[in-house]
C-alpha cells in the first residue's frame, strides 16, 4: 500500500530545491530540514545577516519526521507518579515544564512572526483513558499541573462523551493554558517558506560524514558534492549517526498512522458537532487521537522499535490496527473512509531527556524529541544556534543541565532490551490502542 502522509498531502509544497552538486562553501552549515534545523537557520539569519547559511536535508525539506508527527505543542506534559507535587521528581519535572512553556511560547511567537497558517489552536487537549483505573493519583496530577501554571479539569462519564463526541473514554484531565495543537506539515513548511532568501537549501542531499580541514574549518561530504564551512548544526535527531556523530544515547522509533476522510455533516451533528480535540493516552505506548478543524479523524496506535523501515505489506497490516482503534471510538468508520496511512520517526532516549552538546569544536548537535518534537524542536533550533554563536542565556542553561539522555548498552543488546521494553509497554496499553 502507499505510505503517504495525510498532513503532506494537505500542504501545499515548495518547489523542489537543487541537490547539492560540486564543492560549495558557507559560514554555516546546518544538517537537516526539519522543525529544528529550519528553527536554527532562522535564528543564524537573524544573528548574523552576512553570513552565508546552508541547509541540507537529505529528502525533501520540511517533509521528513518533522511533519509527520501528531501536531500536539507541547507545554504541560503528564506528570508521573515520581512528579507529582511533594514528591521528589516535582523539582525536575517544573524545570523540564518551564523549558516545554518557553518552547510552546517560541512556535507560537514563530506562527505570528511569520504568518504560518497551520490550523494553530491554542485550546489545550486531553489526557484520556478508556480504562478509569489508568489514570490514577487525579487530584495530585490537577495540582501539580495548576501549580505550574497550567489550566487543568477532571472529566469523566457523559460530560466527557459530550466534549469527544464518542464515549470510549471514560475519565480523562483536560490541560490547557500552554497546551496546543497545530497541522505539523502546514508548521514546518510556514518554516521553510519564510527563511530569508540568503539562507540556502539543498534536497535530497545525503551528507555521508564530516572531515576536519586546517584552520578549523570542516567540510560535510555527499555524494554529490561537499560543503566546507566553519560551523556546522546537526539537527538529525536520533539519525545523528548518519553525521559521524555517535553515543547520543538517544534511538529511533518507528511510528504509523492513519487520517480518515472529513466526516459528513449528519456524521458529525451525531457527534454532537463537538469542537476539534486531541488526545494522548496515559500510557507510553496508548493510541494518539485527533478529530480535526475539518472533521477529519486522526489515529496513531502502533509505535516499534526497528531497525528498518516499514515494507508495504507491514504498513498494512498496521493500518489494519488503526480500523480496529477507529471502530472502538468511532464504530461506523472502517478501512473504507480511511484516505491517507503513513509512518514517522522520533527519536527518544532513556531518561526522556535529550542529547544537547557542543560535540568537537565547530559542531554542534541535538537529538530525542521523545515525542514532543514540536515544540521542543522550535525551541532547540534557537538555542542551539545561540550556544554555536557563543551567546549564554538561563533557558539554553537549563536546557543543556537536564540534556542527559542516559546510557545506551551497545547493539545488540540494545535491540533486544528495546524489543522487550516495547512488548511490556504495549501489553500495559493493550485497553488504550
Amino acid at each position: 500500500m502507499k505510505n503517504e502522509c495525510g498532513w503532506i498531502a494537505q500542504a501545499q509544497s515548495a518547489p523542489v530545491r537543487d541537490r547539492l552538486k560540486g564543492p560549495q562553501t558557507a559560514d554555516w552549515l546546518v544538517i537537516g530540514g526539519g522543525i529544528t534545523g529550519l528553527s536554527a537557520a532562522h535564528a543564524l539569519a537573524q544573528l548574523h545577516p552576512q553570513a552565508r547559511i546552508v541547509v541540507v536535508d537529505r529528502q525533501r525539506a520540511a517533509q521528513g519526521a518533522s511533519a509527520r508527527n501528531s501536531g500536539f505543542v507541547v507545554a504541560h506534559e503528564h506528570p508521573g507518579t515520581d512528579e507529582l507535587i511533594d514528591s521528589p521528581g516535582f523539582a525536575g519535572f517544573e524545570v523540564d515544564t518551564t523549558i516545554s512553556r518557553a518552547a510552546n511560547a517560541e512556535v507560537h511567537a514563530m506562527i505570528l512572526r511569520h504568518g504560518i497558517q497551520c490550523e494553530f489552536r491554542d485550546s489545550g487537549y486531553y489526557f484520556a483513558v478508556s480504562d478509569a483505573r489508568k489514570l490514577t493519583d487525579v487530584e495530585a496530577k490537577l495540582q501539580t499541573l495548576r501549580a505550574l501554571g497550567a489550566t487543568a479539569q477532571y472529566l469523566e462519564g457523559e460530560q466527557l462523551a459530550q466534549k469527544l463526541g464518542t464515549g470510549h473514554y471514560r475519565a480523562a484531565i483536560w490541560c490547557g493554558k500552554g497546551n496546543a495543537l497545530l497541522q505539523p506539515a502546514k508548521y514546518v513548511q510556514g518554516l521553510l517558506d519564510a527563511l530569508p532568501e540568503r539562507v540556502t537549501v539543498y534536497e535530497n542531499t545525503d551528507i555521508t560524514g564530516l572531515e576536519r580541514l586546517a584552520k578549523g574549518r570542516l567540510r560535510a561530504n555527499g555524494i554529490a558534492g561537499s560543503i566546507e564551512a566553519k560551523q556546522v548544526l546537526v539537527c538529525l535527531n536520533a539519525f545523528v549517526p548518519r553525521a559521524g556523530i555517535q553515543g547520543s544515547g538517544t534511538f529511533a522509533m518507528e511510528l504509523s498512522a492513519s487520517l480518515t476522510r472529513p466526516l459528513s455533516d449528519e456524521e458529525f451533528r451525531n457527534m454532537g458537532s463537538v469542537e476539534p480535540w486531541g488526545v494522548l493516552s496515559t500510557r507510553p505506548l496508548g493510541a494518539t487521537v485527533r478529530l480535526t478543524p475539518d472533521r477529519r479523524v486522526m489515529i496513531r496506535n502502533t509505535a516499534e522499535y526497528r531497525s528498518r523501515d516499514l515494507s508495504a505489506s507491514e504498513l498494512s497490516i498496521r493500518r489494519q490496527h488503526h480500523v480496529l482503534g477507529l471502530q472502538r471510538r468511532f464504530p461506523w468508520l472502517g478501512e473504507q473512509d480511511i484516505q491517507y496511512t503513513w509512518t514517522g520517526h522520533l527519536s527518544a532516549s532513556r531518561s526522556g531527556q535529550p542529547y544537547f552538546s557542543q560535540v568537537q569544536e565547530g559542531v554542534y548537535a541535538v537529538a530525542g524529541c521523545n515525542g514532543s518534537g514540536v515544540a521542543r524542536g522550535t525551541l532547540w533550533g534557537r538555542l542551539l544556534a545561540e550556544l554555536a554563536s557563543g551567546i549564554d542565556s538561563p533557558m539554553l542553561d537549563s536546557v543543556m543541565q537536564r540534556a542527559q539522555p542516559g546510557w545506551l548498552p551497545p547493539r545488540p543488546l540494545l535491540d533486544i532490551g528495546a524489543m522487550l521494553r516495547v512488548r511490556v509497554e504495549t501489553i500495559r496499553a493493550k485497553t488504550e490502542f
